[in-house]
């Protein structure tokens, strides 16, 4: 039986997008409008995020239909990020979405914006399946978790502060880049030499066991506030100007050997050298390159491409399919929920100490 053609909408944070998904999976239209607005902030104003959405949602929507060919009444099921998110933006995509549901006497179905990022490499390679150690990272969230199949989610680590994707913003702001501070970050560090300066590793130490609290753990405020240590000292000395590529490639490998290293536990515990990478941090070079050449040639690297590994319509849609396949959809009464629990997730139990 061939799957419904569902339109995604997400409304996360700063991206407003639409996609319609047929049921192969193929996408047959998209829209990803991004929100220039913050970047004078260096960083997201959630009022000004909701506004933006009330203004382009419907718009968005119209121009993936009209990418389409497909009219709203062909819809089969309208899916939307619920959760987690800024509220007052995630309520304008869930209070979009249900009138167009109930409008049409169509499903609707509730979609989790880290499990959208989960499936969203499957969009473009169909191997991009369960079983795999899957690391999350993303602007507001670091996850690291093993998918032994599509809904069974097993959570090793994740941050206990900051995320990763925050922490590039904070710190492209201390090195007077743009927002978004990840892509400024990024091409700054590969003019830099990250030898010249070094950075701390948080929570990341040799004698550390599985069974540790922090074994899996992310923690990135105090990597930032060492760089805005450095960066302060740098100043003083009247050197930061011929110093903030440097930083950046400092800053961006202690990072990426954090996020490495944890990975790389994961998939010695669990056994299984399949790595998926999600969220819009997954479209870093480096992070690819390093955790790809620790797998070695026989483990396998899957991640999207930089336009889906951004918040975007098409993920929610294809999560869609696997939620509605099972039967899963949203009553009426649903709202938006900015801490909406990760489905089937289930926290791993440390390894027994002392005596088998």
């Amino acid at each position: 039986m061939s799957q419904p053609l569902i339109l995604g909408i997400e409304t996360s944070c700063d991206e407003t997008s639409a996609a319609l998904l047929d049921g192969d999976g193929t996408i047959l239209g998209h829209v990803i409008l991004s929100q220039d607005v913050h970047a004078i902030y260096g960083g997201v104003v959630p009022e000004l995020a909701a506004r933006a959405h009330l203004r382009q949602l419907e718009e968005v929507v119209d121009e993936a239909l009209r990418q389409s060919g497909r009219e709203l009444k062909d819809l089969d099921a309208v899916a939307v990020t619920s959760g987690p998110g800024l509220i007052g933006a995630l309520l304008v995509g869930v209070s979009w979405a249900k009138a167009v549901a109930y409008a049409l006497d169509k499903p609707l179905v509730s979609v989790h914006h880290m499990e959208g990022h989960l499936f969203a490499p499957s969009l473009e390679d169909p191997d991009a399946e369960p079983p795999f150690v899957g690391l999350l990272v993303s602007g507001g969230h670091t996850l690291l978790l093993h998918a032994p199949r599509w809904g069974d989610y097993v959570l090793l680590g994740e941050t206990r502060d900051d995320a990763a994707g925050e922490a590039f913003d904070k710190v492209a702001k201390l090195l007077d880049l743009s927002y978004p501070g990840g892509p400024a970050i990024q091409a700054l560090a590969e003019m830099g030499d990250s030898s010249r300066h070094t950075l701390p590793r948080p929570m990341l130490r040799g004698n550390q066991a599985p069974e540790d609290a922090d074994y899996y753990d992310f923690s990135f405020s105090g990597l930032k506030t060492a760089t805005a240590t450095l960066v302060a000292a740098l100043e003083e000395e009247g050197t930061f100007e011929e110093e903030r590529q440097h930083v950046a490639a400092a800053f961006q490998d202690a990072v990426v050997d954090v996020l490495a290293t944890k990975t790389l536990r994961a998939v010695e515990e669990t056994g299984c050298r399949r790595v998926l990478l999600g969220g819009g941090v997954s479209a870093n070079r480096r992070l690819k390159s390093e955790i790809e050449g620790r797998l070695g040639p026989e483990g396998r690297l899957f991640h999207a491409s930089p336009r889906l590994s951004m918040d975007n319509g098409a993920m929610v849609a294809r999560a869609a399919q696997f939620r509605l396949e099972k039967g899963e959809t949203a009553p009426p009464d649903i709202s938006a929920d900015a801490n909406f629990p990760f489905p089937n997730l289930v926290r791993r139990r440390p390894a027994p100490t002392g005596k088998s």
